[in-house]
């Protein structure tokens, strides 16, 4: 029980929300926690008093709890995206004053986000919807922050976000105001979708390298860990080399090589991809990795499939496979380093249009430097981001900066050596080849979509345009093919 009214409150006590609930309070701000479940309160307090005595009050009833905290009140919520979020709303909002401020702290729907902000205002409440990655160890040592929505509110928890958010020396803390509605939303949407891409590229990497390169999991301990001092170094490539590390604690062999292959995922990588079709901004390196997602769910009938084509006759062919390891390492360093430069670029494309559509004004920059640390896409890369929008903020695609340029230019070989290896092996490769596809459509003058076009006039009339005269033509392509059939 606080004596004093505290600075801030927080309500969802599951690991996230403790672990930031206990992060607050170390970082100097006395804190009040709720939570619907009694026994998830009295485990954080026991917490707080283990972890340093920090100031963390707990409440079994939401009246007490929000009267416990200083006016305007500022409340956190950590409790799953949907209707427990507006069924949190509701029970917090019958103690709130006018002044007081919400912030969700979860993985919401951007629009849920923009319909809360506007009914608790009726009640004169503001509101934010704060994006926070870096998983359990960020929210205790350092998340990554997007908060978007009431400028006002924002000011409101300023000072403990700046403190609380992951510090990166030289970039500063990693949180910004990033802009008005549901942008924080939509930012950290998009962060996890550029997360699904780099994840699934992660694991092409590694496929290539156990299956055709027939390296061993000591092996590839080695390789990440080398890739982890370079132009690689992040927090994905990180915990990858920790993985290949580990024994199995109930058998023989590494860890790794007992996790069946068959991948969970939450809803943020889909989102990201209907956003991007709604948009009409292409993310196949994001789709690619969505889709693998979703292959990778159809276990039993990949076991089924691969019988029938064994009984086919489809043997292994990777046998007939003979590479330079040390050759194969460093191609697929580089292909990796060229197809995230793809998959950002999406992502980054894909936040501009939606800032665009919905007057957001956001910063593309400030977005790649408060992802330097704390999120799990944080990568010593994205200081390359940063300098490439400092450059020129209105660069229409980060494959066009100068020197991004240059580094695909210079990886490009090594990249189709190994998406043609991958693909003469049998091993596919989804990211890195929606990666080389999407560079060399970008970086082509002329595609086939003439053909495209005409083929929907021919059948459709949609019309086309020339590349010789201005305007909208419709030729009757079926009249003129039929009489020279005559």
């Amino acid at each position: 029980m606080a004596v004093q009214p505290t600075r801030i409150g927080l309500a969802g006590l599951a690991v996230m929300g403790q672990n930031l609930a206990l992060n607050i309070a170390e970082k100097g701000f006395p804190i009040s926690v709720y939570n619907r479940t009694t026994s998830k309160v009295d485990e954080t307090v026991e917490r707080a008093k283990k972890e340093g005595n920090l100031p963390l009050y707990g409440f079994h009833d939401p009246e007490s709890f929000v009267k416990s905290i200083q006016k305007p009140r500022v409340i956190i919520m950590l409790v799953k995206a949907g209707a427990p979020v507006d069924q949190t709303i509701k029970t917090l909002s019958a103690y709130l004053e006018k002044g007081d401020c919400i912030v969700d702290g979860g993985n919401e729907w951007y629009e849920n986000t923009e319909r809360r902000e506007k009914a608790v205002a009726e009640n004169g409440f503001l509101y934010l919807g704060m994006g926070v990655s870096g998983g359990e160890e960020g929210a205790r040592n350092g998340p990554s922050m997007m908060p978007g929505g009431s400028y006002e509110a924002y000011k409101n928890i300023e000072d403990i976000v700046l403190k609380v958010a992951a510090q990166v020396r030289d970039s500063g803390p990693c949180v910004t105001y990033i802009g008005k509605g549901g942008s924080g939303n939509f930012v950290k949407m998009v962060h996890n979708g550029i997360e699904y891409g780099d994840m699934q590229l992660i694991a092409e990497a590694y496929d290539v390298l156990k299956s055709v390169g027939k390296l061993t999991n000591e092996e590839l301990h080695s390789v990440f860990s080398d890739w982890n001092k370079g132009e690689l170094e992040s927090f994905l490539v990180e915990i990858t080399a920790d993985i290949f590390g580990i024994k199995d604690d109930k058998g023989d062999g590494h860890l790794v090589d007992k996790v069946l292959d068959k991948t969970g995922m939450k809803g943020t990588g889909k989102w990201t991809v209907q956003q991007a079709a709604e948009l009409s901004v292409p993310a196949p390196t994001i789709e690619s990795s969505l889709d693998a997602r979703f292959l990778s769910g159809l276990k039993d009938e990949r076991v089924q499939a691969a019988k029938v084509f064994k009984a086919g006759g489809f043997g292994d062919i990777l046998t007939d496979q003979k590479v330079d390891k040390k050759q194969l390492v460093d191609d697929v360093r580089k292909a990796l380093y060229a197809s995230k430069i793809c998959s950002y670029a999406q992502g980054m494309n894909l936040i501009r249009a939606k800032s665009i559509e919905k007057g957001w004004g956001l910063k593309l920059g400030e977005l790649a430097r408060i992802w330097k640390g704390g999120c799990i896409i944080r990568a010593i890369f994205l200081d390359r981001i940063k300098q490439a929008y400092d450059r020129n903020a209105e660069l229409a695609n980060l494959l066009v900066d100068p020197e991004f340029a240059k580094e695909i230019i210079e990886r490009q070989c090594a990249w189709r050596r190994v998406v043609c290896l991958a693909i003469n092996s049998g091993i596919s490769t989804p990211g890195m080849s929606a990666s080389l596809a999407y560079f060399d459509s970008y970086r082509r003058e002329r595609l086939p979509a003439n053909l495209v076009q005409a083929q929907r006039d021919y059948f459709g009339a949609h019309t086309y345009e020339r590349t010789d005269v201005e305007g909208s033509f419709h030729t009757e392509w079926f009249k003129i093919a039929r009489q020279s059939k005559i």
